[in-house]
């Protein structure tokens, strides 16, 4: 424990940890002092001045050494001759600080009046205008009227884009530096800067495309005027006028924390639309940052890109019909005991929905199956992390390990909060086939070919690590060990044994059960996890399970349009019933399409890939006919006499409860749990730690190891379903990246032009043995063939070439393929592989 500083400010007794801040200190205790440029997740640099304040301190007798005190045995205090920046000092025992004597608030008043003199006078109109610090500041502590001439202001544009998702209004800006230093200190991307001095100092982008950051968003949170904002948010509402919802990210397992503000508006035919995303703050999932996919890829759920009315297939058209009708169809399919029901359920469905869809299906015998490429969640299940584990307590003698991932585009907040983690001591071990952002952080770099995965990982195991020895040796002397396993280069029995290893790996070295340890996959959806805690199994041969249902019954997942080898087998599927937001390949195909809910209309939980799980809630209301998965469930449950929860999904949830065994005893009253967070962000706290949502309706719960949930086999140094690749072959190997072309985010204009496009991405000597070059080539496996554009990339490892999932190129898994340059009559010249 650090040693604890006795001080007063204004009066008022406060004790604070050894180099504490002044500002910070007081913020504990409940004393403002107001700042600009200060954050308390950035290192304080004292530019603004704003937060000026008296500071005293006891006289020391130089000879004895001792404190000098009056006549009543209190310490003599001596104040110095200028005022402190409160931001940049720490505490000492004995300080006395003055916040509000009339000394102090003499220079916060000229400050404010200084910065204004720069600043337009354009409240009424500013998107920050109710939620600005330099608004309120200026009532609380500035001057009545300014000495300075208006028509000596600066006039500056008022409307320079640093990309196509940050505007900048240089006439706002007040220097504070907040979003350069943000951009450097904290995500590690310098993508912005200031150019010239003194009061010509403005913001520009120094990337191309403009402010290249996955992180971008987050400056206009700590922007602490309306210099930055967000292009979906400009001039779109004031903050008075926008209700507020507690919700979760749906776009990857990290779980992050959001606030859904809302407002209904004309354009809008008068319904009720979402304005912004905003981080909502929880420290132990996503701190007060999100990604710009969290907080601008929310317009899949908007109405105009939904499917809204049940509908049968009649004449091989899908007809409009009642849910009452669409669902007495299914009911009558369903009801001969002969049929057999196979459930196919996605990673983006709630947990209730997955407890109901998986109860129905086990109460009609039939089979439940989960859509994913990734195999081994039965292992996070009993080998996840501990309870009490989270990544923001990580430091010395903590050891990450990621394998087969690159987390930067998989995650971003898991990459950004395990750099945090290395930037506290956390010792980073990078176990991956070609470079990712993460390597600058590693203190151990392991490359190895596609394909060797578990030999590598089983080289770090005691007694074999001869190739890798002080990696192995770090893990061996770990305080705990946590492992984060992704899914490139690997199919799913490949990538079941890496996990399989990866957990070997933690029982070996003693991590199991010890607090800030454990096993972390990094799902592709955000409720992966929760499938896997609910009992669903892997999905194996897709096109073999779908002739072999009766009925077919899939929710939240889009088969066809990730396989498109599916639409033959779907298109003879005997009678298939699509639970699903929007049209996709596979609702095209559907006998039956029932439209549900999205995240922004329901109540639900999420569990999230370190096994927490945690409620969201409604912002917008939708009409009665549109029903979540679970409700949908329960009405169908009910024509086939089986009882199910439906009410709500706090019902659903006390049923899983009693029955899920990672569930069991808990409650959304021991999800809503709030304990004290720092750094404070939100309400009155806007100019301390950002607009970022202060978080009151609780932070979740990790759920306890489920220690019988899969038996572990241990590889024993063999590499069991693993695939050695043919050196003499050119292989694809699909990778992820953040700004795909996925169901979520084809309906987010806003990021069109940072969406991946069909390129395929090869090394300089590869494409040279193979005769093609950048430009178009045309990519052959099987019977297949895609057309794309050849960027050549000396990250790729020799012999590969990597496609983008969800880019338009099928390719799911590892694939043997041919290469070869398109000419403009769209011939092919020089493919070598035929």
């Amino acid at each position: 424990m650090p040693k604890q500083i006795s001080l007063t400010i204004d009066n008022i007794a406060v004790s604070a940890p050894e180099n504490t801040l002044i500002i910070d200190a007081a913020k504990r205790a409940g004393i403002d002092i107001p700042v600009f440029c200060y954050h308390p997740s950035l290192k304080p640099v004292g530019m603004c001045r704003v937060c000026l304040v008296e500071v005293g301190r006891p006289i020391i007798d130089r000879a004895t050494g001792a404190v000098v005190t009056e006549a009543d045995d209190s310490p003599k205090i001596q104040f110095g001759p200028k005022l402190e920046t409160a931001c940049t000092t720490p505490v000492s025992d004995g300080m006395v600080v003055l916040v509000n004597s009339e000394k102090s608030k003499a220079a916060r008043n000229e400050i404010l009046e200084f910065l204004l003199t720069s600043h337009p006078l354009d409240c009424p109109v500013c998107d920050k205008g109710g939620e600005c610090p330099l608004q309120n500041l200026t009532l609380a502590y500035g001057p009545g009227k300014s000495r300075f001439r208006f028509n000596e202001k600066q006039q500056l544009a008022k409307n320079v884009p640093l990309g196509e998702l940050i505007f900048l209004d240089r006439e706002r800006c007040i220097q504070c530096g907040r979003c350069v230093r943000y951009q450097t200190e904290i995500v590690d991307d310098p993508v912005i800067g200031f150019y010239q001095r003194g009061r010509s100092m403005q913001i520009i982008t120094r990337s191309d495309p403009g402010f290249d950051s996955y992180f971008s968003g987050n400056t206009t949170d700590i922007c602490p005027v309306g210099a930055l904002t967000s292009t979906d948010f400009r001039f779109g509402a004031r903050p008075w006028e926008l209700k507020s919802a507690a919700s979760l990210c749906t776009h990857c397992p990290v779980g992050c924390n959001l606030t859904i503000d809302v407002r209904r508006e004309a354009k809008s035919g008068g319904d009720i639309a979402i304005k912004r995303i905003m981080p909502r703050q929880n420290e132990a999932v996503n701190d007060i940052w999100i990604c710009d996919k969290g907080r601008f890829a929310h317009h899949f759920a908007d109405k105009s890109n939904r499917i809204t009315k049940s509908s049968i297939r009649k004449r091989n058209q899908l007809t409009p019909a009642s849910l009452e009708t669409v669902l007495d169809l299914v009911a009558s399919k369903l009801r001969s005991r002969n049929r057999k029901l196979v459930t196919l359920v996605g990673g983006r469905l709630a947990n209730e929905d997955l407890y109901n869809l998986k109860q129905l299906t086990e109460k009609l015998h039939g089979s439940g199956f989960l859509y994913n490429d990734m195999a081994g969640g039965e292992l996070t299940c009993q080998m996840g992390l501990t309870q009490g584990t989270s990544l923001s307590d990580l430091k010395q003698g903590s050891v990450i390990l990621v394998i087969a991932s690159d987390l930067h585009e998989e995650a971003p907040i898991y990459w950004l909060r395990v750099k945090q983690a290395v930037e506290r001591g956390a010792t980073l071990i990078v176990i991956n086939p070609r470079e990712t952002r993460l390597d600058k952080y590693a203190a151990y770099k392991i490359t190895y070919r596609y394909g060797d995965e578990i030999a590598t990982i089983n080289q770090l195991m005691p007694g074999k690590s001869e190739p890798h020895y002080p990696a192995a040796k770090v893990i061996q002397k770990a305080q705990g060990l946590i492992v984060f396993v992704g899914n490139e280069g690997l199919g799913q029995k490949s990538s079941r044994a890496v996990m399989e290893s990866a957990a070997q790996l933690l029982i070996n070295g003693g991590f199991t059960g010890k607090v800030g340890s454990g096993l972390v996959a990094v799902w592709k959806n955000a409720n992966t996890q929760g499938a896997w805690e609910m009992g669903f199994e892997l999905a194996g041969d897709l096109q073999k399970m779908i002739r072999a249902a009766d009925v077919l019954l899939i929710a939240g997942a889009d088969p066809v349009g990730d396989r498109p080898e599916l639409q033959e087998a779907m298109q003879s599927a005997r009678f298939s019933v699509v639970l699903e937001l929007a049209p996709t390949a596979t609702t095209n195909l559907a006998h039956v399409v029932i439209p549900v809910q999205a995240f922004s209309e329901r109540e639900g939980t999420y569990t999230s890939a370190e096994r927490r799980v945690q409620i969201f809630y409604p912002a917008i209301g939708v009409k009665d006919d549109v029903l979540p998965d679970y409700k949908i469930a329960a009405l169908l449950a009910e024509r086939l006499g089986i009882s199910l929860p439906g009410e709500s999904a706090r019902q659903v949830f006390e049923h899983m409860s009693g029955h899920i065994t990672g569930f069991k005893g808990l409650s959304y009253q021991a999800l809503c749990e709030m304990p004290d967070q720092w750094p404070v962000a939100g309400g009155k706290n806007k100019y301390f730690g950002g607009t970022a949502s202060a978080n009151h309706q609780g932070v979740g719960v990790q759920l306890v190891l489920n220690p019988h949930s899969s038996r572990i086999q241990s590889t024993g140094g063999k590499v069991k379903g693993q695939t050695a690749y043919d050196e003499k072959k050119l292989w694809a190997v699909p990778v992820t990246r953040l700004y795909d072309q996925g169901n979520t985010l084809l309906h987010t204009k806003l990021l069109e032009k940072r969406m991946v496009a069909c390129e395929m991405r090869i090394h300089p000597d590869t494409a040279a043995l193979y005769g093609v070059q950048t430009g178009p080539v045309l990519l052959s496996f099987g019977k297949a063939a895609q057309q794309g554009n050849c960027v050549l990339d000396e990250t790729t490892p020799l012999g590969f070439v990597l496609v983008h999932r969800s880019s338009g190129i099928p390719i799911n898994e590892v694939t043997a393929v041919t290469l070869s340059g398109v000419n403009k009559s769209n011939q092919s010249i020089g493919n070598r592989n035929k």
